[in-house]
């Protein structure tokens, strides 16, 4: 099967338009670069700098990679543009996400965008998770209404006291609320904003197992700045206008046109829902009825 890797050099200025669905908030940033917020934090050989603007994830035979940010942050509105791997993808894993540092994974906190390859034709499915205190299983899957590969999409995360959003383009598709008043876990730790890319035929190819003669496998990832509060400031639910997405009138829940966005792209684009699932949740998890 033929294998299509595809390198962009391209440096490219960014102006993001909007952030969520009809509240259209215009935030411009400029010069942030990968060195000025991130490191990193394992296959540093593999991470391969394009410019100061644009670094390559690399997976080969011999290592996948990773980065980091340099700081914790307590709550923000997290966004990298990328591009995953092009081609016969199957069994790789490229990702953008949130986590926290703890050794014990049975206690972290997390927040995922995870793309899971796929053979060549078919489109690769987008898969969100949290995880609060070492739970997770809170899985929603996407085959989305462009293919990914083929240019750079934003991916978007806000993260504050009151709920999860998940963003494709300013597209909000996933909501995961703060319900710990009915016992759900909800991720409160400090965490770094993480990208990576490994090996997952584990679970993530359904069987299939990584083609190597296609390898390597590049995911590309440009737009390196943070909107978030440093986690040592010990303030970060703080409505200070800094914190733009504290703000209890925009952001402490959703609008009406938000919840329609939602609800459509649930209905024409998810492929796999945690709530739906009885074999995994013979009872759906509490928070399944209100989101």
């Amino acid at each position: 099967m033929a294998c299509m890797i595809f390198y962009s050099l391209k440096i490219v200025s960014l102006v993001l338009l909007s952030l969520l669905a009809d509240l259209k908030v215009i935030h411009v940033h400029g010069g942030d670069t990968f060195d000025d917020n991130y490191l990193p934090k394992w296959g540093a050989d593999h991470v391969i700098r394009n410019s100061p603007d644009q670094i390559s994830l690399r997976m080969d035979q011999t290592s996948g990679s990773g980065f980091w940010s340099k700081e914790q942050y307590g709550s923000g509105f997290f966004e990298m543009r990328m591009k995953p791997p092009k081609g016969n993808s199957a069994g790789v894993v490229s990702t953008f996400y949130l986590m926290s540092d703890d050794e014990d994974r049975k206690v972290h906190d997390e927040i995922d965008f995870e793309f899971l390859g796929d053979v060549e034709g078919k489109l690769i499915t987008l898969q969100t998770n949290v995880y609060a205190n070492g739970e997770g299983n809170r899985e929603q899957r996407f085959r989305l209404w462009f293919d990914p590969t083929e240019d750079f999409h934003f991916y978007s995360i806000l993260w504050n006291h009151h709920q999860i959003l998940f963003f494709v383009d300013s597209e909000p598709i996933r909501v995961f609320k703060n319900n710990k008043k009915i016992h759900v876990g909800y991720p409160t730790k400090a965490m770094r904003v993480e990208g990576s890319i490994w090996n997952g035929e584990s679970w993530a190819s359904h069987g299939l197992k990584v083609n190597w003669s296609c390898a390597p496998f590049d995911a590309v990832y440009d737009y390196f700045h943070i909107d978030g509060c440093p986690a040592h400031l010990k303030n970060c639910y703080s409505q200070d206008p800094k914190y733009f997405w504290n703000d209890p009138e925009l952001y402490w829940s959703l609008t009406p046109e938000q919840w329609e966005t939602i609800n459509r792209i649930k209905t024409h684009w998810m492929n796999y829902d945690y709530c739906q699932d009885r074999k995994l949740w013979p009872t759906p998890p509490p928070e399944c009825a209100t989101q």
